[in-house]
C-alpha cells in the first residue's frame, strides 16, 4: 500500500523534473549571455545606470523613490515598501547598454507602482500567501507520505500549497513583460538610447523575461509530477 508510480528503482515522474532543470538551465544561460554581451558595450549617452534611473523616474514625476547600491550580480529590484530602485554593483556604475536596460526594468516596477497598476498589486498582495504555500507544501507532502492513507489530505493540502506557488509565478509574468515594455519605451522617447541600442536593451530585457517563463513551466512539471504521484491513492493488490 502507498504512493507512487515506480518501476523497479526508477520513477519515471523524474524526467518531468529533468526537463525543468534543463529549461531553467537553458533561460539562465541564455540570460547571463546577452548580459555579458551588452554588458560590454557602452551607451553613446555615457550614463550610469544610478543616472538612468534617477532620469527616467523624474520623467514620470516620481521623485519620492530612491535609487540605491546593492550588493551582488542581477540582484536588481524595485521594492515597494520601501520606494527605492535598488541595483546591482554590475548595473548602478555601468554605462553599458545592458546596465541602462536593467535599470530601466527596475524603474518600469516604480512607475507601476506609481500608476496603480493592478497585476502589480495583485502580486503585493499575493506575496504572504505565496511564501506560506513555499514553506508548508514539501513539509505537509512528506509528512502525509510517512503517515500514510491517514496522512493523505496532508498530502493533498501540500499539493495545493504548492499550486499557490504556481499561481504566484504566473501572476508575476504580465507584471515582468509590462516592466520591461515600459522601460524599453521610456529609454527610446527620452532619447537616452539610439534606435539600435535599444534594440540590444530589449534582448537583454527580453531573455531575463524567459527566466520567469521558464520558472512557470519548471513549477508546472513539477505539480504535474505530485498530481501524477500523489493525486490519488494507489494501492498493492
Amino acid at each position: 500500500m502507498g504512493y507512487g508510480f515506480y518501476y523497479g528503482w526508477f520513477d519515471p515522474t523524474m524526467i518531468l523534473v529533468l526537463i525543468g532543470v534543463l529549461i531553467s538551465a537553458a533561460a539562465s544561460a541564455a540570460v547571463n549571455g546577452t548580459f555579458q554581451k551588452y554588458a560590454s558595450v557602452r551607451s553613446y549617452c555615457g550614463m550610469t545606470g544610478a543616472q538612468v534611473a534617477e532620469r527616467l523616474l523624474h520623467s514620470q514625476g516620481i521623485y519620492d523613490v530612491a535609487v540605491r547600491q546593492v550588493p551582488g550580480n542581477l540582484t536588481d529590484h524595485y521594492d515597494p515598501r520601501t520606494k527605492t530602485v535598488n541595483l546591482s554593483q554590475t548595473v548602478y556604475g555601468s554605462a553599458s547598454i545592458a546596465a541602462l536596460g536593467v535599470a530601466a526594468h527596475e524603474c518600469g516596477h516604480a512607475i507601476q507602482d506609481a500608476k496603480h497598476y493592478v497585476p502589480l498589486k495583485v502580486r503585493g498582495a499575493f506575496v504572504p500567501v505565496a511564501n506560506l504555500g513555499a514553506q508548508l507544501s514539501v513539509p505537509l507532502i512528506i509528512i502525509g507520505i510517512i503517515l500514510g492513507y491517514g496522512g493523505h489530505f496532508l498530502v493533498q493540502l501540500g499539493i495545493w500549497m504548492f499550486v499557490l506557488v504556481v499561481a504566484f509565478q504566473v501572476i508575476t509574468l504580465p507584471v515582468e513583460f509590462n516592466a520591461s515594455s515600459r522601460a524599453i519605451r521610456l529609454l527610446g522617447d527620452t532619447g537616452i538610447l539610439s534606435d539600435q541600442e535599444n534594440s540590444g536593451a530589449k534582448k537583454v530585457l527580453g531573455a531575463a523575461a524567459m527566466t520567469y517563463v521558464a520558472s512557470v513551466l519548471a513549477s508546472l512539471l513539477q505539480l504535474l509530477r505530485l498530481v501524477i504521484l500523489f493525486g490519488g491513492r494507489r494501492r498493492d493488490e
